[in-house]
């Protein structure tokens, strides 16, 4: 059974008068797209507008997006100040973000750097990891860890070093792990809740007007899998 997100059942993170960070659930859409399924940032300015009573329109802007079907962190900006200066963390990489994923093949060593060319097509909404630079592509790194081995999949956790479409999904499909459920990366089969076992989990920044060094970390969703972990 899939719960999206509402204004009454939001799982909020942090919120402060310039940022508001929300734990995105599988299904929840980050921002309006073709499918005019109401996206998280309406849902987030309903709570604020509720919650504080505010007249009129309620400004939020959205800093970065989460891939459909992946769950964790989401920050939202409160003030147009907050949104250029964290919009300036982000495209300097100057926040650190780790994501969590399951996946069903165990890769080959235990860490390891992942560096590919990821090369995107608009027709089929994915990326191709490709070992050597192609035309249109773009560098893409992180690194992973396994942090648990379960019965039938193993637990990693991910730096990005490059933040690129799909980047995470096609670079382990890549090297033979696809994420649990992701049918469109080479997963066997998709999950109940058309989600995938990839969860942004911890995101570390300065916060953009008071510059507190700020760490937040997502709950897991509550499945059998993510709780083994």
């Amino acid at each position: 059974m899939k719960i999206v997100s509402n204004k009454n059942n939001l799982q909020i993170l942090h919120e402060d008068n310039h940022i508001i960070v929300v734990n995105k659930r599988v299904g929840d859409i980050v921002q309006g797209d073709k499918t005019g399924d109401k996206p998280l940032s309406d849902v987030v300015k309903e709570y604020i507008k509720e919650k504080y009573n505010k007249p009129g329109d309620v400004f939020l802007g959205v800093i970065h997006r989460l891939d459909r079907p992946t769950t964790g962190i989401v920050a939202f900006a409160r003030t147009s100040k907050a949104l250029s200066r964290m919009n300036e963390l982000f495209s300097n990489r100057e926040t650190k973000k780790t994501y969590w994923a399951v996946v069903k093949n165990k890769p080959k060593e235990a860490s390891a750097k992942l560096v590919h060319y990821l090369k995107r097509n608009e027709k089929n909404n994915t990326s191709k990891a490709h070992l050597k630079e192609v035309p249109d592509s773009k560098l893409a790194s992180l690194d992973y860890t396994i942090i648990k081995e379960l019965q039938n999949y193993t637990a990693l956790e991910i730096n990005l070093h490059t933040g690129r479409h799909h980047q995470i999904r096609a670079q382990l499909s890549a090297i033979g792990s696809p994420i649990k459920g992701d049918l469109k990366y080479g997963a066997d089969r998709s999950n109940p809740d058309g989600g995938i076992h990839l969860h942004a989990r911890k995101l570390v920044f300065v916060h953009p007007v008071s510059k507190e060094n700020i760490t937040i970390i997502a709950p897991v969703p509550d499945d059998p899998v993510w709780n083994a972990i």
